[in-house]
């Protein structure tokens, strides 16, 4: 038996020729658009109806100049954001991103990380959130160049952009104090950094407490770094030249979690008993923290909170109307709180969470 013949999609040519109008004046009838006569759009409806005529979604944006789809954004190197875990920052922010865009009728695009090269380009956005971008951030410019409005998930200061219309604050610098302060409690009197080499404000805030706790604490600042795109590797290498160049560390803060994992890979290789006499805390508690060998100690970032909190500041600034426009402002998620774990249980055993 063979299968039914599928009809042919019914096209605005379709319709205008059934309804002997132009195909301009069958835009206008279905969309509520310029003056047609009453009879003759009550006219072109009802070919449209008979032909089983649907609208170009795309079309229908183009014309109104929106799309409702808005995207999650970031430059950070796929080797950070995402990794083997598959389950990392920029990961669970985007589910929690996207179930408030699609509850607030919108399209959520998750564009893969960068690495360099920009995807703005080809994606049809009315918005983006934008996490934790640089100084000098590639795909903030092209959003800019566009005229995009974005949000950015980072600090109160994230980007200079006419297109940044809010920023959710990760509290940068009250999480690198909670890491540091921990690690001293627990009895570290050498702690070492390590670090990516981009300025992201969770880098430079990390990098302005150390230094600080360094002064108030007289211990001997080391900082060592490594680049976000080697990953977990890169993290190890810096970890294992910091451990062999100076033996009497006792503690590491490694923010970026990716860096910690390598770090613990490292500590194992130099014999050295992570939680017992090498303490290491990192910032973000995700997979790599809770799953690690021993547990991390590391920081509840409150990110569905952030992930709503940027999603409605930026659709607040979609669906005003122009005369609506105001200053960019700074949203507020609730504090971060430290997590301790194995990983710094100083005299305690480093064996259970």
């Amino acid at each position: 038996m063979s299968a039914p013949t599928r009809r042919p999609r019914a096209t605005i040519a379709d319709v205008a020729r059934e309804a002997g109008v132009s195909r301009t004046t069958v835009s206008h009838a279905l969309n509520g658009l310029g003056k047609v006569n009453p009879q003759t759009r009550e006219r072109v409806r009802a070919v449209a109806e008979a032909l089983d005529y649907r609208p170009s979604v795309r079309a229908q944006g183009l014309r109104k100049g929106r799309s409702r789809a808005v995207a999650l954004l970031s430059s950070m190197p796929a080797a950070v954001s995402a990794g083997p875990s598959q389950l990392g920052f920029f990961t669970e922010l985007a589910m929690s991103c996207a179930r408030t865009a699609l509850l607030s009728g919108y399209v959520f695009v998750l564009a893969p990380p960068a690495d360099g090269d920009s995807p703005v380009d080809r994606l049809d956005i009315d918005g983006a959130i934008l996490l934790e971008p640089e100084a000098d951030d590639p795909i903030a410019a092209a959003l800019t160049a566009r005229g995009i409005p974005f949000v950015t998930i980072d600090g109160p200061e994230a980007v200079d952009s006419p297109q940044a219309r809010a920023s959710v604050d990760l509290h940068h610098t009250q999480t690198a104090t909670l890491l540091i302060d921990h690690l001293i409690a627990q009895g570290a009197q050498a702690p070492a950094l390590i670090v990516g080499t981009s300025d992201r404000g969770a880098q430079v805030a990390a990098r302005d407490v150390y230094l600080s706790a360094a002064a108030a604490h007289g211990f001997t600042p080391i900082i060592a770094e490594a680049d976000e795109a080697d990953g977990e590797d890169g993290g190890a290498r810096a970890a294992a030249e910091v451990l062999a160049d100076h033996p009497r560390i006792d503690a590491l803060l490694v923010p970026i979690d990716t860096f910690a994992a390598g770090a613990v890979r490292a500590a194992a290789e130099a014999g050295r008993r992570v939680g017992s006499d090498l303490l290491i805390a990192t910032r973000y508690d995700g997979l790599r923290a809770r799953t690690s060998t021993p547990p991390l100690t590391a920081v509840h970032l409150g990110l569905d909170a952030v992930a709503q909190s940027a999603v409605e500041s930026l659709l607040s600034v979609l669906d005003a109307e122009p005369e609506e426009a105001s200053e960019p402002a700074t949203a507020e998620p609730p504090a971060p709180t430290l997590i301790p774990r194995a990983s710094t249980a100083g005299g305690m055993s480093a064996g259970g969470a």
